[in-house]
């Protein structure tokens, strides 16, 4: 498959180790990460991915030792990322924002922990499920001299409250068993200050569809048959299925940790979108939401920040 490399940098805060979660899955001999097991569970699996990445990957002769898989998780763990600068809102931590890396590495309130702010009641301390996700920029709420914080913070409130129709989204809507689910952008990017699944939870929402409304065109077309009812699909990605083998899997994915998200261009597993205009836009289309162009820019702006 063809998928763009992921950040090894944040890491405390996943809830699966890469896009379909290989390295945190029992097929591999790996641990599913849950709230109970967290973080030996994510060490385990991390240690695991440094030995697979170095015997595969590299094509290395001689395996790791356990005091080199230990080192190279110990500096993977310790690494914080975030925008620190906006050439035209100044350092993002200034005026009370709390944005920037220095922040999150010592970030306490609040402290992740799996399932944090899961929408579906996966929250093992029984916390209702907030969709106000990101709090970093409120300080700037009355920012009115420098239009580019004021578009910060309203691209934030949007993350936040635009409301979102949520339909044809594997491992939502069928899971549930509902058509239609009422949410917003948190509603999957719900840890806080943070935007990845605080639980494990892969989803398609359709970036490797042939259909998608960005263009795949430079990818593989898979084609793949259900052996017991015969149905076929086609894909540019199985996705999670590849680790399961379950039909229901094909093309799901784990959505990635936010932070930095400004120098990982191009965006999503597949690389298919060239910047994050595409990626609004992609959401846009893809769930109808009706941003207008100013809402788009705003929107940019506070991506830009993260």
């Amino acid at each position: 498959m063809y998928r763009r490399p992921l950040p090894s940098t944040n890491l405390r805060f996943l809830s699966t180790v890469m896009w379909d979660g290989r390295e945190s899955s029992t097929q591999t001999g790996t641990q599913k990460i849950t709230f109970g097991t967290n973080p030996r569970d994510l060490l385990a699996d991390l240690a695991h991915q440094s030995l697979d990445a170095t015997n595969g990957h590299a094509q290395a002769e001689t395996p790791l030792t356990i005091q080199q898989r230990q080192a190279i998780v110990d500096f993977e763990m310790a690494l914080s990322t975030a925008q620190a600068v906006d050439y035209r809102a100044g350092a993002l931590n200034e005026n009370g924002a709390t944005g920037g890396p220095v922040s999150l590495a010592v970030q306490i309130t609040p402290a992740f922990f799996v399932g944090i702010n899961d929408p579906l009641g996966g929250n093992p301390r029984d916390t209702p499920f907030t969709p106000v996700i990101f709090s970093l920029f409120d300080a700037w709420a009355n920012a009115s001299r420098n239009d580019r914080r004021a578009s910060i913070v309203h691209g934030q409130m949007l993350f936040n409250s635009k409301p979102i129709n949520i339909t044809g989204v594997a491992g939502l809507n069928d899971d549930l068993n509902l058509a239609s689910i009422p949410g917003t952008c948190g509603t999957c990017h719900d840890s806080p200050n943070v935007g990845n699944h605080s639980v494990s939870a892969p989803l398609n929402i359709g970036v490797g569809d042939l259909s998608s409304p960005l263009d795949v065109s430079y990818l593989p077309v898979i084609t793949l048959q259900n052996k017991t009812t015969h149905e076929i699909k086609t894909t540019t990605d199985p996705g999670r299925a590849l680790i399961t083998g379950l039909w229901k899997d094909v093309g799901r994915l784990k959505g990635p940790i936010l932070r930095g998200l400004a120098s990982r261009v191009p965006y999503f597993h597949n690389g298919s979108a060239q910047t994050l205009e595409d990626v609004v836009d992609f959401y846009n289309t893809r769930f109808h939401i009706g941003l207008s162009q100013q809402e788009k820019k705003d929107l940019i702006a506070f991506l830009n920040s993260l």
